[in-house]
């Protein structure tokens, strides 16, 4: 089945384009003078469509042709005719390639135009300006200074420049298959670009990419898929703002109509006086595409699919292609539309009529499954009117094509553009917005997952979906590939894994409860009413002195062991600090004397972490020999020992009279054990459970409900279970070396790890889904955060500040001569404790 009717050659279009593109401007404006009199002559028009061509011709060249020798015009314009009236398409391209790569050869860029005598030429090549159906073809140059692009026919300027110290950022552009360009970005607009350069080598698009790149601090660090799912999680950007970025990535731009970034319709409701955003029903259902919204339609789609040979698809259209985007934008872009339809319009009625009539054709129509565009959700109402006075034709009705017509909650056109900006950042949108970014750039686009989804279109609208460079025959190649490009392509797949939910305010949910996974066990406790005054409180006091973190000062140091020190944990009046050590002892310091009051050594191996259980009577401790030792405060003595693994404990929790045992052995055990009875008998602890890993455990931690514990395994594993029924519920591979430290966020939404591999690194636990990798200069041993920012301590000693959204390190505090191995923190985030390989514990407050 083919993809829709063979394209018909367009040789006026080609001669057209490059008319354009050589100025011949007096064409234009004879046809308009010609025009004006058949107007006041009142002589109707019977060739309206030329008459466009020839007015959008003007209007683009009237401010800026330069005019150039009219027999130079006219031989190069001679030889493109020629080309046009070759029969086959091949042999077309053919001439007009060894034309144009003649005239690049013969000619270099003019370095007269550098805009100072100082510059430093870097490299020139030979590249394309991309706009919008359109590539220029000229010369690229770059210096130490400037980016210069100097097109062969001095449209739309003799010389477009970028100064390198505006770049914003950088991006390798696929264009018409191939990776070749590159966009370059000197705004905050992901919306659009400054250039948009094509190249004829890769390695000359890489060259100048890499060299620019080195121009800008950290160009990527910042915009990664996952540093950005996480800003949008946490409300740091909109959902506007992350779908530009999304479409970014996934390689979409303005200025490639067959790959234009693609938005989604949220609002169903087209008809009602007042749009009610509160109500579901307003709502368009974001788990489905828009083939799947009527099951009626769906029905017969998948009929048809399940009868077909393969290589099967649902969808015999695309969601977004040139022809829908100019659907959408004819009124403001209307040469675009005269070209690609062979220099006419659409039918009046197949034109963007109403708001609500292509809704319903999107959920009725047999072959529309279009999305929107960027535009519906911006500012510039434009397209949406007939300000150039276009003659887009008449209706069956009698009725002239105009404005377009809004539905009845929108007062104007500026107001349906803000109604649908707050449609698309509501919060039920903002509950459901991942589902559509599964379909659309996650792992719903592809696979079973795509087939289970009802998401499955043409092959070749997939990166990868067909070789045009193993096609021998020109002719076959060239139809395929302007197939390809003009029926529209899938985005890059930017997600593997489903895409973790937008964290909402705690209000009112649209949503239906979720099937049991991670995100039905409780997250965020809420307090009773007699409690709630305090937590405010101590909530307040908690983000009070996160925002001041980098304000941390030293007020002692102490040294009390002879080797490193492995653990902390602190009475809960805070009056004693008890620590351990590769030294083997446990030491009990006072805080009120600051004096060393105790020193314990229950064996000759390495003790490597400690808690202090409810009423501070009892201290537990792991030990490298295989157990765990239970010391009695009141008593002064080692009042029970658990033979509790095969190998090295490394770690241990407590919470509700469970103890949480970490070991080399490859497992991590769940005990019951009561504190009451310890005290006064041996042996009271009951093996709960024994969770299985394939490596040995580093580090456990448990999130602030109790109800999930994560691991992280000497071959970087990370491990998140539920405590409840002790099953596994993501495994993910968060390391390439060993994990060090491991946490939830106080939501228990994400988890924080660091690794032998220098990367911080935040997953979304709902998901299991990698959402921030931050690289460091070093490895980070321990940390503390609050969800948003990072105290970690390091193996130079020295503790760092990190802003985990932007991945950036916002103070370096000195701190040990040795690495920074243990880390405590009190309830109200004010006073820290650190221990190091220097075998010093150092007492740390914030200053306000």
């Amino acid at each position: 089945m083919k993809l829709h009717k063979p394209v018909k050659k367009k040789n006026n279009n080609i001669f057209l384009l490059y008319i354009a593109h050589f100025h011949v401007n007096d064409v234009a404006q004879s046809a308009l003078q010609d025009e004006e009199r058949e107007k006041r002559q009142n002589k109707p028009n019977h060739n309206s469509a030329q008459h466009e061509i020839c007015k959008i011709l003007h209007v683009s060249l009237r401010n800026g042709g330069r005019q150039r020798d009219g027999n130079n015009i006219a031989q190069k314009t001679f030889l493109l005719h020629r080309a046009s009236c070759l029969e086959k398409l091949g042999d077309q391209t053919a001439m007009v390639t060894a034309n144009l790569q003649s005239r690049l050869a013969r000619t270099s860029f003019d370095k007269n135009s550098f805009k100072n005598i100082s510059e430093n030429p870097h490299m020139e090549c030979e590249a394309e300006m991309v706009t919008p159906l359109v590539t220029n073809p000229g010369h690229v140059c770059i210096t130490n200074r400037n980016l210069y692009f100097q097109p062969l026919n001095g449209y739309p300027e003799p010389v477009v420049q970028i100064n390198l110290k505006n770049v914003m950022r950088i991006f390798k552009r696929r264009h018409g298959l191939k990776p070749l360009g590159i966009e370059i970005f000197c705004t905050q607009d992901d919306l659009c670009s400054d250039i948009y350069l094509k190249f004829y080598k890769a390695e000359d698009r890489d060259e100048l990419y890499y060299y620019i790149a080195s121009f800008l601090e950290d160009h990527m660090g910042d915009y990664t898929a996952e540093n950005l799912m996480l800003q949008w999680q946490k409300g740091h950007i909109t959902n506007y703002q992350y779908l530009l970025h999304l479409n970014n990535l996934a390689d979409r731009s303005c200025n490639d109509l067959s790959q234009y970034p693609v938005f989604p319709w949220v609002i169903a409701d087209y008809n009602s006086p007042k749009l009610d955003l509160m109500n579901p029903e307003t709502f368009r259902d974001l788990s489905k595409p828009v083939g799947a919204l009527s099951k009626e339609r769906l029905e017969r789609l998948l009929a048809r699919y399940r009868d077909m040979p393969e290589p099967k698809f649902m969808y015999g259209s695309h969601y977004s292609s040139p022809g829908y985007v100019l659907f959408y934008l004819v009124r403001v872009a209307p040469e675009h539309m005269l070209c690609l339809q062979n220099g006419r319009y659409d039918h009046a009625d197949r034109m963007f009529n109403s708001i609500a009539e292509t809704w319903k054709n999107c959920l009725e129509g047999a072959t529309d499954f279009k999305e929107l565009i960027p535009e519906f959700y911006g500012t510039d109402f434009s397209f949406l009117m007939n300000n150039l006075k276009l003659d887009l034709g008449k209706r069956q009705g009698g009725k002239m094509v105009d404005d377009v017509l809004l539905p009845p909650w929108a007062n104007d056109p500026k107001d349906f553009l803000c109604k649908n900006q707050e449609a698309l950042e509501s919060q039920f949108v903002s509950e459901h917005l991942h589902e559509w970014i599964d379909l659309i750039f996650g792992y719903k686009q592809r696979g079973s997952e795509a087939v289970s989804a009802h998401n499955v279109f043409h092959p070749l609208t997939y990166e990868g979906g067909m070789d045009c460079d193993s096609i021998e025959d020109t002719d076959q190649k060239i139809a395929m590939l302007t197939q390809i490009l003009e029926f529209g392509q899938t985005p890059k797949q930017l997600f593997n894994t489903p895409h973790p939910q937008r964290i909402t305010p705690k209000f009112q949910s649209f949503s239906s409860p979720p099937s049991r996974s991670a995100s039905q066990y409780e997250l965020s406790p809420v307090s009773t009413s007699e409690d709630s005054s305090f937590e405010d409180l101590t909530e307040e006091s908690r983000k009070l002195a996160w925002n001041n973190i980098s304000k941390l000062k030293r007020s002692s140091m102490h040294k009390i062991h002879k080797e490193a020190v492995t653990g902390i944990a602190v009475t809960r009046n805070a009056a004693t600090v008890f620590t351990t050590s590769q030294d083997s002892a446990l030491k009990m310091f006072s805080c009120e004397s600051n004096t060393l009051q105790r020193s314990i050594s229950f064996s000759n191996m390495p003790l490597s972490s400690c808690v202090v259980l409810p009423e501070d009577t009892t201290v537990v401790c792991s030990s490298w020999d295989n157990k765990i030792y239970f010391y009695s405060v009141a008593y002064g003595r080692r009042q029970n020992t658990l033979m509790g693994h095969d190998d090295a404990v490394s770690k241990i929790c407590w919470r509700e009279n469970q103890l949480f045992t970490a070991s080399w052995d490859s497992t991590v055990k769940v005990w019951k054990c009561v504190p009451v009875d310890i005290s006064s008998k041996r042996d009271q602890c009951e093996l709960l459970a024994e969770l299985e890993h394939d490596a040995g455990v580093n580090t456990i931690s448990l999130n602030s409900a109790g109800t999930m514990l994560v691991s992280g395994t000497k071959e970087g594993t990370l491990s998140i279970w539920d405590i409840t029924t002790f099953s596994l519920l993501r495994q993910i591979l968060g390391h390439s070396g060993e994990v060090y430290d491991v946490a939830f966020s106080p939501d228990s939404r994400h988890v924080l790890s660091t690794g032998d591999d220098k990367f911080l690194k935040v997953v979304d636990v709902q998901s299991g889904m990698l959402i921030s990798s931050v690289a460091s200069e070093q490895v980070q041993r321990c940390f503390l955060w609050d969800g948003n920012t990072v105290l970690s301590g390091s193996q130079s000693g020295n503790l760092f500040v990190w802003d985990i959204i932007s991945g950036k390190i916002i103070n370096k505090i000195p701190g040990h001569s040795g690495a920074v191995t243990a880390m405590w923190m009190n309830e109200q985030c004010s006073s820290f404790i650190t221990g190091g390989e220097d075998k010093q514990i150092i007492f740390w407050k914030v200053q306000y």
